[in-house]
């Protein structure tokens, strides 16, 4: 399986995610900057967290709007997979490709602490190897994670399984409504979240609750 990591100005997470893919791929994802209008053929696209134009107008607002997203979605409407954590996340909702919003955690403050998660939804290309209410443990660090749906679309996405991952046991860290930390879109193919999965994967990181995640998205589960 191939894969890509999208890099702009202000992401700090881009060799995490790198990283984070060599490791359980054993092959190193293409990079591809925000100048890019054409994607090379890949199985995954990766957007990854960080503080992408330094999180001015609106977190992931800038980016959303550069020519490399216009080939992401582009390759989302064919079928490849897409994924964004924390700031990536951001991104692809200024961008349009999911449902809501992230607004100011309900503290104003940045939370930088482990939280836990429980899958929603273990049918989904990002899940596979893991159980329906599943609780994983997982990092966060984000201002601007709390997650927000006027009442239909909300109702539309619990009703069509669009909640992939919530928040467990209390741990909820920004107010996000119905402890939402990761949502896919209609299609099953592009998904954001807030949390870390790329760092937790390894005993080095002192766990591998996240390491599922990816093997799904690699379709290297029984590596």
């Amino acid at each position: 399986m191939k894969s890509a990591v999208v890099q702009l100005p202000g992401l700090n997470r881009d060799r995490d995610m790198i990283a984070a893919l060599t490791k359980i791929s054993g092959k190193a994802p293409i990079t591809v900057w925000q100048t890019e209008t054409e994607i090379p053929d890949v199985d995954l696209i990766v957007i990854p967290g960080g503080f992408s134009y330094g999180d001015y107008l609106r977190c992931g607002a800038i980016a959303a709007r550069m020519p490399v997203m216009q080939a992401i979605r582009e390759k989302a409407e064919k079928g490849v997979k897409v994924l964004g954590v924390c700031n990536g996340f951001q991104i692809l909702l200024e961008a349009g490709m999911l449902p809501g919003a992230l607004m100011r955690n309900a503290s104003l403050k940045f939370v930088c602490r482990e939280v836990k998660l429980e899958v929603a939804n273990a049918e989904t290309a990002f899940t596979r190897a893991y159980a329906k209410g599943q609780v994983l443990r997982c990092p966060v660090a984000h201002h601007d994670g709390n997650y927000f749906a006027d009442a239909q679309t909300l109702k539309a996405m619990e009703d069509q399984g669009q909640v992939v991952f919530r928040y467990a046991e209390g741990t909820n860290p920004n107010g996000s409504m119905n402890d939402i930390a990761g949502v896919i879109n209609t299609q099953g193919n592009v998904l954001g979240m807030m949390p870390h999965p790329e760092n937790l994967i390894e005993a080095a990181h002192g766990g591998s609750d996240g390491r599922g995640l990816f093997a799904s998205a690699l379709d290297v589960i029984a590596a």
